[in-house]
């Protein structure tokens, strides 16, 4: 088996410091260093791409740039790179979600997947027009997606639904091939949604003993169903030919937290609905002490960033073992990130993957090719 691994498109901006925000906080100032243009994003993605990242996962909300049409843009400008677009269900119909979807495959070469976020925060929801508390938007999700995995199918859907209803809806074209779904949720009703229609249960970086939890709780409720699922992550990284160095680097961010900004965002995230957030903060309880809550596992980006707060904070074989860890409890699929993402995309896809590669747990998706050295010459 090949690990599979993943990079963020930070359509929220980025910079040398870690971009705050999220979950219904707004994006730091941080954010304004280097603007996400499609320029600087297609830098990003054909980076990645070249290093041996099979997907880059573009995020969704208030804070950021539209996924959809960033991502459209800039598949123009790659070649084999898919797209974990985040998109709320919430906010566009099924039948013309399906067709997007299905519009996007054909003009991307089958390079869309879809991560499909319920949405945490009813504050930011009722911007955009949607009033359903959070377990009803779970629901509509269910709904949703039982509409557009029929629709996929070739099927004409009839269903009248507590909160959708769409009458004779068919696709006159079909995708090719089929997007797989990524979700994630840790409330009791977003692990029945799972277990019933995604292809892929993505967690936050968690330490290995919770995120093992997590696994079990799925995949019981999966095979209720019948089904079977694969499991994802989503993490930073700060990865260094040293482990000094890589722990100085996470303390150089650390310090550039202001001390007002960390309170505005704990104060923003404390009122998110999100039990996955809420998971997240529990980790740093919003204390700048005690961040490292497992070896090589960092929680101090979260201090100031709603959703992914933890990094894999290490030397380039610490991160590998680490990696190696999570593998070994069931996850396939690294959703990585780290700041800046261009340079960070660099030290990860050089100094870890051909590590991984030697012992055989990854290979490049362009067959035999690897990534060559472990050196980032522009990185400081």
């Amino acid at each position: 088996m090949s690990l599979t691994f993943h990079w963020f498109l930070p359509t929220n901006g980025d910079s040398r410091h870690v971009v705050g925000g999220g979950h219904g906080t707004p994006a730091t100032v941080s954010g304004r260093d280097r603007p996400p243009t499609v320029a600087y994003l297609s830098q990003i993605a054909r980076a990645a791409e070249d290093l041996g990242f099979v997907g880059a996962l573009t995020p969704t909300g208030a804070w950021c740039e539209d996924a959809w049409l960033t991502t459209a843009m800039v598949s123009q400008n790659t070649e084999r790179l898919k797209f974990l677009v985040a998109f709320r269900p919430g906010f566009v119909s099924p039948t013309l979600a399906a067709q997007m979807a299905s519009t996007f495959q054909r003009q991307t070469g089958g390079r869309l997947l879809l991560n499909v976020v319920t949405g945490g925060e009813s504050h930011e929801q009722r911007a955009y027009g949607d009033f359903l508390d959070k377990d009803d938007r779970y629901r509509r999700t269910g709904e949703f997606l039982e509409i557009v995995r029929q629709l996929w199918d070739g099927k004409t859907v009839d269903l009248a639904g507590e909160h959708l209803r769409v009458e004779d809806a068919k696709l006159a074209r079909l995708p090719e091939p089929v997007p797989e779904v990524y979700f994630g949720g840790s409330s009791p009703i977003a692990g029945e949604i799972a277990a019933k229609f995604v292809d892929v249960y993505l967690t936050w970086g968690e330490p290995p003993a919770q995120v093992a939890e997590k696994i079990a709780w799925i995949r019981g409720l999966a095979a209720k169903e019948g089904r079977t699922l694969r499991f994802g992550i989503r993490l930073h990284v700060i990865t260094r030919d040293t482990s000094a160095e890589a722990w100085a680097e996470a303390n150089r961010l650390l310090e550039g937290f202001d001390s007002e900004t960390v309170k505005s965002v704990q104060a923003g995230l404390a009122r998110s609905e999100s039990e996955g957030q809420q998971r997240m903060l529990a980790l740093h309880g919003g204390s700048r002490n005690g961040l490292e809550i497992h070896p090589n596992l960092w929680a101090g980006i979260g201090l100031v960033r709603g959703g992914a707060g933890t990094a894999l904070v290490g030397s380039h074989e610490e991160v590998a073992e680490r990696i190696k860890e999570y593998a070994a409890l069931g996850i396939e699929e690294f959703v990585l990130s780290g700041y800046p993402h261009l340079e960070e995309a660099y030290w990860f896809g050089e100094g870890v993957l051909p590590r991984l590669a030697a012992e055989g747990v990854w290979r490049h998706p362009v067959g035999d090719r690897k990534p060559a050295g472990a050196q980032v010459p522009f990185a400081g």
